[in-house]
């Protein structure tokens, strides 16, 4: 059988671009490197919760790709000829979300991932046609609820913890709520779980975990560990946002034994940006997400080894070794490191902040967030490109947002092109020269009282979410000791600590920082690039003296 354009009522449309088709070339292409064979009505070709074995070509027949809901299938969608299955699974090694099985038999060609891998690397048209089709494909399957199943309370802490991490690692989730769902219940009686043992995690339908950590939900769905490799390595990189993750694409891309670490997720809080629509090279723009599952693609492509969640807890030094802590317990040893774990943001100074902490306040702008605020009240806090991101961002999901800026003028801190778009949006009220002074409501957010800097004027404005994006700390208490540490917390480098220092070198040789965390970054994603990049080249030149030597 050869592959045909011939499509049937029954299968999915492609609205999105998710779906391509193959060309004949690209197919008879793979087809050299892959095996035919013919399908059977009803054969799994892989299952939700399995590795996929291979890429599968549809050359003739359909294939329902399905996952299991109760005991019953949900079809997620249905492919026919020259479109291709799996989503970004196929380049990451993570388990299925799904399961794909033959509707109406045919042929498949079966091509083997590191075939397949070879490909995309070498085939710039077929390399950008997976890695989009992947990307949107995860979308997609996040956007409809597949995957895993979070069940817990709103007011839960430890169920807001979850649902963060599966966002943050683009892990397909549906949340179910205890408070509003009145199936949630019936659902974990039939699983033998009480209400007091939420927030749990359901897998495949059968696959329990009670309150995990995020170390016990990523191992569930395959987020490789230090475990999976060697711990020994020329660069550790500790911090996975955009200086991290370039130092892991040169350094690897180099022939560096290369292993990156992040206590959260890729991406840093570029990924919780909703849009970056300044960073060279994409004059539409491009979501952090996005920057990030490239980013961490490209990375694995030349074999740096990721690792999430591994949160670094301490650095000393042993028998030449820099050795990094980490907060199970093991150590990571290695010839050079990369200190890249950014800054977090700061706090609100108002009482009562720990206690909405749990349900309504937020210090990232993303689809997970943007599910508290669908018609409801929201307010922004913060005058840089942050805050005017996210307060475009949440305004398309609700019908009022507040934006509270402490300066006299939007663009004071904030870039001109995203002030001009907030003043254009009668959606946004801007409240200049302004803070937040209470925060007001019994178990969540109802409202803050917001104070006038210069009349002292206080007026109560409503808020059923508040996002808070006042300026960063540098996260590097981890070093302290360890390293010389700057008056506010981040790390000097070069001749800021030494004579004998390398840029971006600390107050230990072979130790670097990028990025935020540096004493004097420039916040922008592009510096943070450029800055992990060049750790790399400076690190080659220390490891060349150590040989010497």
């Amino acid at each position: 059988m050869s592959p045909t354009d011939s499509t049937t009522s029954q299968e999915t449309p492609d609205l999105f671009g998710a779906y391509p088709r193959l060309s004949e070339e690209q197919i008879d292409e793979l087809g050299a490197r892959g095996k035919r064979r013919v399908t059977t009505e009803g054969e799994v070709l892989y299952k939700e919760g399995e590795p996929i074995p291979a890429l599968f070509v549809i050359l003739s027949g359909l294939v329902a790709v399905v996952e299991e809901v109760d005991g019953d299938e949900r079809v997620i969608g249905i492919h026919g000829p020259r479109r291709f299955l799996g989503e970004l699974n196929l380049l990451t090694g993570q388990p299925s979300f799904t399961t794909a099985r033959v509707r109406e038999p045919g042929e498949v060609l079966a091509v083997a991932l590191d075939e397949l891998r070879e490909r995309v690397n070498n085939d710039t048209a077929l390399g950008d046609l997976v890695i989009r089709a992947c990307l949107l494909r995860r979308s997609l399957l996040i956007g409809q609820g597949a995957g895993l199943r979070i069940i817990g309370s709103r007011y839960s802490a430890d169920a807001r913890r979850l649902r963060e991490f599966a966002a943050r690692n683009r892990i397909p989730h549906a949340w179910i709520d205890l408070e509003e769902d009145p199936e949630a219940e019936t659902m974990l009686r039939k699983l033998g779980v009480s209400p007091d043992e939420t927030p749990v995690v359901i897998w495949r339908g059968e696959e329990v975990l009670r309150n995990p950590t995020k170390a016990e939900l990523g191992r569930m769905i395959g987020l490789r560990t230090l475990a999976d490799g060697p711990r020994d390595c020329d660069l550790l990189i500790v911090g996975a946002g955009p200086a991290g993750l370039a130092a892991a694409v040169y350094a690897a891309s180099e022939g560096l034994e290369t292993i990156l670490l992040d206590s959260v997720a890729t991406g840093g809080r570029a990924a919780t940006t909703s849009q970056i629509e300044n960073y060279l090279g994409f004059p539409a723009g491009i979501s952090g997400t996005e920057l990030a599952d490239r980013a961490l693609v490209q990375a694995r492509k030349f074999g740096a080894q990721i690792n999430v969640p591994a949160e670094a807890t301490g650095l000393h030094s042993d028998d030449g070794h820099h050795m990094v802590e980490l907060e199970d317990g093991t150590e990571v040893p290695c010839h050079a490191l990369l200190i890249a774990t950014g800054a977090r943001y700061r706090k609100l100074p108002v009482p009562r902040l720990e206690e909405f902490e749990k349900t309504s306040v937020f210090y990232a702008a993303t689809p997970m967030e943007a599910r508290f605020c669908e018609n409801v009240p929201v307010t922004i806090v913060g005058g840089g490109n942050a805050a005017g991101q996210a307060a475009i961002f949440v305004c398309e999901r609700t019908s009022r947002a507040t934006l509270i800026v402490r300066e006299r003028s939007l663009t004071e801190y904030m870039s001109r092109y995203l002030a001009d778009r907030i003043e254009r949006d009668p959606r946004i009220e801007v409240m200049l020269h302004s803070e937040v002074r209470e925060l007001l409501g019994d178990e969540v957010l109802e409202a803050v009282v917001v104070e006038d800097n210069e009349t002292g004027e206080r007026t109560e404005v409503p808020a059923k979410a508040l996002f808070v994006f006042i300026g960063f700390e540098p996260h590097a208490e981890w070093v302290d000791g360890a390293l010389e540490l700057a008056e506010d917390g981040s790390i000097p480098t070069g001749f800021a600590v030494a004579d004998w220092a390398l840029p971006l070198e600390t107050s230990r040789r072979g130790v670097f920082a990028a990025g935020d965390v540096r004493r004097g970054a420039v916040q922008r994603v592009a510096a943070a690039v450029g800055e992990g990049a060049m750790a790399v080249r400076l690190t080659h030149q220390r490891l060349d003296e150590a040989l010497r030597h």
